[in-house]
């Protein structure tokens, strides 16, 4: 879905209209960060900057827009040429640095650095925290469901959890990204290209006069491709009806119980069968949790299906994401500038984020000035991907989700634990 220019905060419009009327309009820079991280989470996975610059690209007002901007009381003293020149006219033109999807991030961090003049800057700032902190946490919340799993596939089907239709699809992108192996909603399959796989409900089951019947039915149509769910009644008997029919399902789904001695007990009763290529797969409001005890557990389980946790990243909802300004145009030159809010002072300075590698692995990010030396095998995080209004990197989906994937490998194991990792060092290196 495409983002109005009224995707906005009014407070940016009555700023954007009080630099018109001062003529201020230099350029500023902002940055996008996170001030902590949630208590569940030792790393963010960044998400979202492929929506945020559609937003950025596409940024105009309509003339419907303009008509409704003209009855807000608040805009009611602005001059008549700030409607009828200056917001017809408007387009972002900023340059845009930021951190590449996939890659680990944390607190303070920009994750994005926009340098735009600044009502520009300023008049983006509810969208780009809105299309990036949302992605970003679920993205999180799915690469830690990742390591969880160890190996074993992960589906995501949780847009029927998510807060609205467009959320859920979006959810499905950054888990995918994250490493998930398939999305259950087929809109996410044709606009990102995600896999699809889904299995059958308990409705099916039930809208037939038995469990044989139902599943017959269904391999009549999908042949051995059908996975069938088996805890509509009872998991073991449906298990050996399977067996008894001469029924050869690609997978069976279990989605509620003991899924750990259920599993165990249908492995037995396949494999005395000889259905040893029938895998299980198991839901029911699984998390990272519940998946890591499954796992540890060795239960014979060769998947998991992932919704709620993953779509509203219950753990960890909304992101402390802010957009602040660091430095400002003042006499033909860009001055730092801070904010000494008690519990919120930011940084000033264009900056840059530096992941230092050492034998692969990752030992500590260096936040420091855009234009300070990098530090001994330093990586730059923030890479510019837009200048002057116009994108210069658009990788694809598979290429961020790849990135993912070799990214959060190079953070030491300890920090990438599912209970109780250890914090990763963030050195500020700024003046404050």
């Amino acid at each position: 879905m495409m983002l109005s220019a009224l995707s906005t905060d009014l407070y940016e419009l009555t700023m954007i209209g009080g630099y018109y009327v001062a003529g201020l309009s230099g350029r500023a820079t902002f940055d996008l960060f996170v001030r902590q991280l949630p208590p569940t989470r030792t790393y963010l996975v960044a998400a979202g900057l492929e929506q945020a610059l559609d937003f950025l690209e596409s940024l105009r007002f309509t003339a419907d827009d303009i008509t409704f901007l003209r009855t807000v009381p608040a805009l009611a003293k602005l001059p008549r040429a700030f409607f009828d020149q200056y917001l017809p006219a408007l387009r972002f033109t900023g340059d845009v640095w930021a951190m590449e999807e996939g890659t680990p991030v944390f607190a303070q961090e920009p994750i994005v650095r926009v340098t735009a003049p600044v009502a520009e800057g300023q008049l983006v700032e509810t969208a780009l925290i809105s299309e990036i902190m949302f992605p970003t946490s679920v993205a999180s919340r799915a690469s830690r469901v990742v390591e969880a799993a160890d190996g074993r596939g992960v589906m995501e089907f949780g847009a029927r959890r998510a807060h609205g239709i467009d959320a859920g699809i979006r959810a499905a992108r950054a888990a995918y990204l994250a490493g998930f192996d398939s999305s259950s909603i087929v809109e996410a399959g044709r606009r990102f290209g995600i896999p699809l796989s889904g299995t059958m409900a308990h409705s099916w089951v039930m809208a037939f006069p038995d469990e044989a019947s139902a599943f017959r039915g269904y391999a009549d149509v999908y042949g051995e491709g059908a996975v069938f769910i088996l805890d509509t009644y009872d998991p073991l008997a449906a298990a050996r009806m399977i067996v008894a029919s001469g029924l050869r399902p690609k997978a069976v789904r279990i989605d509620s119980g003991d899924l750990i001695e259920l599993s165990r007990q249908v492995r037995r009763i396949f494999d005395e069968a000889g259905l040893r290529g029938t895998a299980i797969v198991a839901s029911g409001d699984l998390d990272e949790l519940r998946i890591a005890e499954i796992v540890a557990s060795g239960a014979p389980i060769s998947g998991f299906g992932v919704g709620t946790a993953v779509s509203t990243s219950s753990d960890a909802p909304a992101l402390s994401g802010v957009y602040k300004l660091a430095e400002i145009e003042r006499g033909q030159r860009l001055v730092p500038v801070l904010k000494r809010s008690h519990g919120k002072r930011t940084y000033p300075g264009c900056k840059q984020a530096w992941r230092v590698v050492r034998d692969g692995v990752a030992v500590e990010d260096v936040l420091s000035l855009a234009n300070d030396d990098s530090p001994p095998g330093g990586q730059p995080l923030l890479r510019e991907v837009m200048k002057g209004g116009v994108r210069t990197w658009r990788p694809t989906l598979a290429e961020s989700r790849e990135r993912c994937r070799q990214q959060v490998a190079l953070l030491p194991r300890d920090v990438r634990r599912i209970v109780d990792g250890d914090n990763y060092p963030v050195r500020i290196r700024l003046g404050s």
